[in-house]
């Protein structure tokens, strides 16, 4: 798989540092300033991303809908979700200030939209990507509709099936869209350890042929940074300026030193995977001209010897000849007399067999 552009200087895949989102997402109560003050703060941790959310209530759900128990239980509030949701909105007109800020501070700018209209709008704005709720992995008209745009597409998988997700990648792909990366998550807030299930990502890789990530509802901070080197090329967290803000996301969110902590932990484990490639670094060849065995003299050899197996050993330092050529040496005339306990060398010996 090709790794995706978002950026001049910045792809997306295997082997490529990690694209750390910070999930603002409706953090910000409804109010500008906390949402620049969550830029600053996603800024601050050296996030790559600060996402938002870009809906209006009455399109996203009906009056008759209700809260998710846990929106009721962070919230301490029993509400219709339009009645919460209406006090979160991120105004239109304030998308525009708020991309400018994060874009002067080295961030990119993302917002998920929850339909047609905040889809198109973002795309006017300029956005670079999208990113795709879980709670519309099934709505393929919608899907169908973003990839037609032509940019890259990540896609949160809570609450679904492999069949499922293969379906929404399969609508994307229908367009002509192949630039996906596909989140697997746990749809819990918060999620429990024992149902984060990281070995998924391999499966979803496997099965859809795309690029895998890892959007997070657990507490603290390690599951990312062990979905990395689990294979993720995207990590998404929630975080908050304080988890005991009034709203329904901000308890299961980090607080902006703990988001820091996340990228840091996630850059380490970015530098400690490295290349891929094996080789020896300069300093363990050094150490190998110590640690490392070649072929020596075990007793005093003559000139004229023919070489045997009771002449030869294998013994530090590394420096002589490589124990690959042992056997090499074996039936070898000697040119001149091999001291005992000296390592011995292609010029000490003829370059054929002896006949015998």
């Amino acid at each position: 798989m090709n790794s995706i552009y978002i950026a001049p200087d910045r792809r997306i895949g295997p082997g490529l540092p990690c694209l750390v989102i910070a999930e603002a997402g409706v953090n910000h109560n409804g109010d500008i300033e906390i949402a620049k003050e969550l830029i600053h703060a996603a800024a601050r941790a050296g996030a790559d991303v600060v996402k938002f959310q870009t809906f209006r209530a009455e399109k996203l759900v009906t009056r008759e809908a209700k809260m998710a128990n846990y929106q009721v239980q962070n919230t301490g509030k029993s509400q219709s979700q339009l009645d919460m949701l209406k006090a979160l909105e991120l105004p239109f007109e304030a998308h525009a200030e708020l991309k400018a800020l994060a874009e002067s501070m080295g961030l990119i700018f993302l917002s998920t939209p929850f339909d047609e209209e905040a889809l198109d709008f973002l795309h006017a704005l300029g956005v670079v990507m999208f990113k795709v709720g879980s709670g519309d992995l099934t709505n393929i008209p919608f899907l169908k509709r973003m990839g037609a745009k032509g940019l890259p597409v990540i896609l949160s998988t809570g609450m679904a099936t492999l069949e499922e997700a293969r379906e929404a990648v399969d609508a994307i792909r229908s367009v002509g869209n192949e630039q996906i990366v596909v989140l697997h998550c746990t749809t819990s807030y918060p999620c429990p350890i024992e149902t984060v299930n990281l070995r998924a990502m391999e499966s979803i890789s496997t099965a859809l042929t795309v690029h895998v990530g890892y959007s997070d509802h657990t507490e603290g901070i390690e599951i990312p940074a062990l979905a990395v080197a689990a294979g993720a090329c995207v990590i998404e967290k929630h975080f908050t300026l304080d988890r005991n803000m009034s709203g329904p996301d901000h308890k299961a969110s980090l607080e902006p030193d703990e988001l820091k902590a996340m990228v840091q932990a996630i850059r380490r484990v970015d530098s400690l995977l490295g290349t891929g490639f094996k080789a020896p670094l300069a300093a363990e060849l050094e150490i190998g001209k110590v640690a490392r065995k070649s072929v020596v003299a075990v007793q005093n050899i003559p000139a004229g010897a023919v070489i045997t197996e009771d002449m030869i050993a294998i013994k530090r330092p590394g420096t002589g000849l490589h124990p690959r050529h042992y056997y090499d040496l074996l039936g070898k005339v000697t040119l001149r007399a091999i001291d005992a306990d000296t390592l011995i060398s292609f010029s000490d010996v003829e370059t054929k067999n002896h006949p015998g």
